[in-house]
């Protein structure tokens, strides 16, 4: 058998064949970034060839964060997943979740790692692992993000390789990773800047468990950027002028405050705002994922450094930094999730958090995982582990949706992400509501007046007059009556003349 630095040479159809039926599988990845594609297809091959013939095949399938058109997507497809976590953003895998034909466990992602090291989730069976180089010593060099990779490695029976020479061999060089010791033996993570370091530039492995290297030559299936819509925009203005009110004031430092940013199109619109306001200095970022509009305001000079998880980059976007790595290298570090979404680090900065939600209620509670308290969306990811720990939490989401048919400001969330004890800001298009120092009556007024749509305010007022008086006030009969018309009438307001009501 071919060797490559000592290990099996394998095609991905021989990794594959590797992985037996009801296998727990750690895939690399976050944020759709550095994840394993060859082996995956391959396994999605395997499972429909052996569905025809009528032969069970079904894995427990973890990551680090999204791997949605590498890993999830491929095997939903093939219906070879039986269990996911910790986070996921498949369309045809949320079809099966929300069918019951897979079980979700959703989790904040810091905490994937000392699960899996603690052996909460039971023995990994495999890791499939995409990296650029490995030594014969076991100094695994991994791509274009770090997750949980390093744990599963050390944590799996058998390792496979993906060895994908399309990534930069200097990605290293932005790489800190270190795995945490369990309790009680834990220390504090060294970390007083976004750009400290803590680590080495590579992973580690016991050379006896890799059982195979594929070879391949491919680029992140990223996609493309969210381009922001006017509401977006509108979002992004009320940020804007609430961070120069906020320093002029003195809250934030003048020097600014690290920040940490969700994805999707109103994020992009907020970096874009910020990046392009003059009053608003050069600042730095603690967050998940580096996506393309930050890799333009680090070009720009505005954004002076940033610590993530990964590289989530378009191929165009990842190719500008691979071509001028002397200037990346020494701006970015990539971590293991546990210390890029670390609570303690997170407080310990001051970081900014802004992340969006599906809808909030008038008492500054959050979904931003669940439709109808009932469907998942994606997962909660890692805006839960800012939110809570930020120095401010910011939740923005546009006012309505579906032309007016559906306010994302209601009396009550039918499943709750962030709660009032953590949520600071709620930003939409219509304005910004601060409820810090404010209780439940005073915010749920702010709320409304500066964040429902003009359509929905006098029903939401009206809700408050019409509920049990409490410290909380709230009418248990018509808390989900909005819902319930949607799901019912298609509309959550049916009588609603939408011709009057513009999103933009």
């Amino acid at each position: 058998m071919p060797k490559i630095n000592g290990y099996p040479k394998l095609t991905a159809q021989e990794a594959a064949e590797r992985i037996p039926d009801g296998a727990t599988v750690a895939f690399s990845g976050f944020s759709n970034a550095g994840t394993a594609k060859a082996i995956p297809r391959a396994l999605a091959v395997r499972a429909r060839t052996l569905h025809q013939s009528e032969v069970p095949f079904k894995i427990r399938v973890l990551t680090g964060g999204a791997c949605g058109g590498s890993v999830d997507e491929l095997l939903a497809q093939s219906e070879a997943i039986s269990w996911r976590a910790p986070y996921q953003s498949a369309p045809t895998l949320r079809k099966q979740i929300n069918q019951q034909k897979v079980e979700y466990l959703d989790m904040h992602l810091s905490g994937v790692g000392r699960t899996v090291l603690s052996g909460f989730f039971g023995k990994l069976d495999v890791a499939v692992i995409e990296a650029t180089d490995v030594t014969p010593d076991g100094r695994v060099y991994l791509s274009s993000s770090i997750g949980v990779s390093p744990t599963f490695l050390r944590c799996a029976e058998h390792v496979l390789i993906e060895l994908n020479s399309y990534h930069s061999r200097r990605l290293p060089e932005m790489h800190d990773i270190v795995i945490m010791d369990p309790p009680p033996r834990r220390q504090p993570t060294p970390i007083h800047d976004p750009l400290t370091r803590m680590g080495f530039p590579y992973a580690v492995v016991d050379p006896k468990k890799i059982i195979g290297i594929v070879e391949t030559d491919e680029p992140d299936h990223i996609p493309s950027v969210s381009v922001p819509s006017a509401v977006n925009y509108k979002i992004a203005e009320h940020v804007v002028q609430f961070f120069l009110k906020e320093m002029e004031t003195g809250h934030i430092p003048k020097e600014f405050l690290p920040l940490q940013a969700g994805v999707g199109k109103t994020a992009n619109g907020v970096m874009e705002a910020l990046g392009s306001h003059p009053d608003i200095p050069p600042f730095k970022m603690y967050t998940l994922a580096i996506h393309d509009w930050l890799v333009r305001l680090m070009e720009q000079g505005k954004l002076l450094g940033a610590s993530a998880s990964s590289l989530s980059l378009t191929p165009a976007m990842l190719n500008r930094v691979y071509e001028n790595m002397d200037y990346f290298v020494s701006r970015i570090v990539l971590r293991p999730q546990e210390i890029s979404n670390d609570p303690g680090v997170v407080r310990r900065l001051g970081v900014i958090a802004m992340n969006s939600a599906i809808e909030v209620d008038i008492y500054g509670n959050v979904n931003s995982s669940h439709v109808f308290g009932t469907d998942m969306v994606n997962g909660i990811g890692g805006s839960g582990e800012f939110t809570r720990n930020s120095f401010l939490s910011v939740m923005m989401v546009p006012s309505i949706a579906r032309g007016g048919r559906i306010s994302n400001v209601v009396p009550m969330c039918p499943h709750i992400d962030s709660n009032e004890h953590s949520v600071q800001i709620i930003v939409t298009d219509q304005g910004l509501a601060d409820l810090r120092g404010l209780g439940p009556m005073q915010r749920a007024k702010r709320i409304i007046e500066n964040c429902a749509h003009p359509a929905y305010r006098e029903y939401l007022f009206k809700y408050i007059e019409q509920s049990r008086s409490g410290h909380i006030r709230h009418n248990l009969d018509t808390c989900y009556e909005l819902h319930i018309n949607l799901m019912e009438h298609g509309a959550m307001l049916p009588d609603l003349d939408l011709s009057t009501i513009s999103e933009n």
